[in-house]
């Protein structure tokens, strides 16, 4: 699932400091599961912003809602009839939810107020960890269901690379050595004898080195 990180208060100020009618649009998606762009975080955001132009002499008129996704264009055509009604929209999706409104209604400006940071997993509430990089070919059936790309600081396709010590990545020692863990996985399976084959070279260009991506499902096109 996609992670998020709320923006600092300073920078989503200085991004709307100028318009006054602003849209605080979270997102019912990843960004909610991580407690980063729900209605909960807009609430808390649209209050902030309100007391702080308050404060400057500046009141504004701040509202708030929340999508069921930005990434879909029926949810984002809810705003449509309303969406006129302000200066600047407040996104708290993901940058692709940002990307799709921004599109969607291309005389509107869009601001950002998370960082997207990486698919990951939930390992306790408030700590969450990158487990994939969405590179388009997935080799984890060859590594014991333990992603080298996201998980080894080198992105190594055959490791380990000789730098770990007692577990732990050379590049970052508080984080285990991601062929470490690999190893350890194939040990439990009995599947050690998968060091003998060497994966073969990836084919970068299914992951963003290959440029913006696209699936086309046509069992699913209307």
């Amino acid at each position: 699932m996609i992670r998020a990180v709320g923006k600092p208060l300073e920078e989503v100020i200085g991004m709307v400091q100028d318009y006054p009618r602003i849209l605080v649009a979270g997102c019912d998606g990843c960004v909610t599961v991580c407690e980063a762009g729900g209605l909960k975080e807009v609430k808390v955001l649209a209050a902030a912003l309100r007391l702080y132009f308050t404060q400057q002499g500046e009141p504004k008129q701040i509202d708030e809602t929340s999508l069921t996704r930005q990434c879909d264009k029926e949810y984002l055509a809810q705003l449509g009839d309303r969406i006129d009604g302000y200066d600047a929209v407040l996104s708290l999706a993901c940058g692709c939810g940002v990307q799709f409104l921004a599109d969607m209604y291309t005389t509107k400006p869009v601001y950002p107020g998370v960082d997207t940071t990486f698919l990951g997993v939930t390992e306790e509430r408030g700590v969450y960890t990158e487990r994939c990089q969405a590179c388009g070919r997935c080799i984890l059936a060859d590594t014991g269901g333990v992603c080298p790309i996201a998980r080894c600081s080198k992105r190594m396709l055959n490791g380990p690379c000789g730098g770990s010590d007692k577990g732990k990545c050379e590049v970052n020692p508080e984080m285990p050595c991601g062929w470490q863990l690999i190893y350890e996985r194939l040990k439990a399976l009995g599947q050690l004898d998968r060091f003998e084959q060497p994966i073969t070279p990836k084919d970068w260009t299914t992951s963003r080195d290959g440029g913006v991506r696209k699936i086309v499902r046509e069992d699913l096109r209307v």
